[in-house]
C-alpha cells in the first residue's frame, strides 16, 4: 500500500492553468515551454539580468510551483546571474508521469539546452531541499562552475525513514534520490548552506554530506535557521554573495528577498 500511494504524501504540487500569467514587478523575465516527448512538456521561466555573469539553474523544493518560488530569483539576479527555474512534471503548468529517472532525463536535457548557449564554467547548479539530491546528480554528470546545496538531505529514504522506521524505505521508496552516493563524483567546488534548527531535514545531514566528498566541500550553517526560513536571516545573504564571488555588494534588503514570508502550515515538504 506505501509503495502504491507514496506519490499522494510525497508530492503535493500546485497546478496551473496553461494559461496562467507569471508576474513579478521587479523581475525581468521570459517564460518557456519545453517538449520533452508526446504527453511530457516543462515549464520554465527564464530571469534576466542586465548584464548576465552566468546562469544559475535553480531547482525547487517540493512544494507549489515555481509561480511562488520565482520571487526567489533576485537574490541570484542582483549579482547579474541568470535564473532559470522549471518546474518538475505534474507541477504548475508541466505535464507528464513523475518518476525519477524521468525528472532526472528531464533536468539533463534543460541543462543541455543551457550549455547550448553558454560555457559550463559559467553554470551554477542551486538545489533547494528535494531540488538538492537533483541538483547534485547533475553535477556528478557534468562540469557546471559549482554546486550549491540548501538544505539538502542524505538520501530522500533515510528522510523518510525517519518518520516510518518500521517499513523498509529504501526498497519502497520510487524517489530514493541518494544524494550521498551522487556527491562523491561530483568534481566542482560544493557549497552546502543548513539551518542549524532546521526540523524536517536535519543539520546533521549535511556535516555527513560535506564529509563524502571533503575536499570540494565547504559547509555554511545558518544559526537558528530553519528549513523553510533561511532567506530571512541576513547571514544567509551574506554567504550567498561569498559563494558567488560578489562580497563587494553592500547587502541591499530592499533588492533580497529577506522579507518574504512563507505561509505556514500544519506539515512540511521536502
Amino acid at each position: 500500500m506505501v509503495y502504491l500511494i507514496q506519490d499522494f504524501f510525497l508530492f503535493k504540487p500546485e497546478k496551473l492553468d496553461p494559461e496562467f500569467e507569471f508576474q513579478y514587478n521587479n523581475l525581468d523575465f521570459d517564460e518557456h515551454t519545453l517538449d520533452i516527448k508526446p504527453g511530457v512538456s516543462l515549464s520554465v521561466l527564464r530571469f534576466k539580468a542586465q548584464n548576465p555573469v552566468g546562469i544559475v539553474l535553480y531547482l525547487k523544493g517540493n512544494s507549489r510551483s515555481i509561480k511562488g518560488w520565482g520571487k526567489f530569483a533576485i537574490d541570484f539576479v542582483r549579482y547579474n546571474y541568470d535564473v532559470i527555474m522549471v518546474d518538475y512534471r505534474g507541477f504548475g503548468k508541466s505535464t507528464g508521469r513523475r518518476s525519477q529517472q524521468g525528472i532526472k532525463n528531464d533536468l539533463q536535457l534543460v541543462y543541455d539546452k543551457i550549455k547550448e548557449r553558454v560555457d559550463e564554467k559559467y553554470i551554477i547548479l542551486y538545489g533547494r531541499s528535494m531540488g538538492s539530491g537533483f541538483a547534485t546528480k547533475l553535477a556528478s554528470t557534468n562540469n557546471p562552475r559549482m554546486l550549491i546545496l540548501d538544505a539538502p538531505y542524505y538520501s530522500m529514504a533515510k528522510s523518510t525513514g525517519r518518520y516510518l522506521p518500521f517499513l523498509p524505505m529504501t526498497f519502497l521508496l520510487k524517489f530514493p534520490i541518494p544524494t550521498y552516493k551522487w556527491i562523491k563524483y561530483v568534481k566542482c567546488p560544493i557549497h552546502i548552506i543548513h539551518g542549524t534548527e532546521d526540523k524536517l531535514i536535519p543539520f546533521k545531514s549535511s556535516i555527513k554530506l560535506a564529509a563524502i566528498n571533503s575536499e570540494l566541500t565547504r559547509l555554511h550553517s545558518i544559526i537558528g535557521g530553519g528549513h523553510n526560513n533561511l532567506n530571512t536571516f541576513e547571514s544567509y545573504h551574506e554567504i550567498l554573495g561569498q559563494i558567488l564571488k560578489a562580497n563587494i555588494i553592500a547587502f541591499d534588503r530592499e533588492n533580497s528577498s529577506i522579507d518574504f514570508k512563507r505561509k505556514t502550515k500544519r506539515y512540511q515538504r521536502l
